[in-house]
């Protein structure tokens, strides 16, 4: 299980991500706020991750970071508004976390096939 500086550290990341058009939506924060409540992070923990930075923390295992990378690609979605900005990001964050480059850009091309861009598990 995550730790609470983990757990912090991916809301922190989300919303960062969130905010990259300069505007929150009440849809995007309604889908922050399930994620804090899914990882138990307080209401109030989680608001305070509006006003303060927290020191980023890569998730530990392959599948947390794949996990933190759904999250985004979902986070994206909520607004059905995907720009180019967005994309670069979730690239970058996807580098960073140590995906390997040819899956970013294959999650990223065949969401489109799907309803709501959301690629089924199978």
């Amino acid at each position: 299980m995550n730790t609470l500086k983990e757990k912090l550290s991916i809301l922190s990341e989300m919303i960062a991500f969130a905010r990259i058009d300069n505007t929150l939506k009440q849809s995007e924060y309604d889908f922050l706020f399930n994620v804090a409540q899914s990882l138990e992070i307080s209401k109030k923990e989680f608001d305070a991750l509006f006003q303060k930075e927290v020191e980023h923390v890569i998730p530990r295992s392959q599948a947390d970071r794949l996990i933190q990378f759904n999250r985004l690609i979902l986070l994206m979605n909520i607004d059905n508004n995907n720009n180019l900005k967005e994309i670069e990001r979730l690239h970058d964050i996807g580098l960073r976390m140590g995906l390997p480059p040819s899956a970013i850009e294959q999650v990223l091309s065949i969401m489109h096939k799907y309803p709501n861009k959301i690629v089924p598990p199978k």
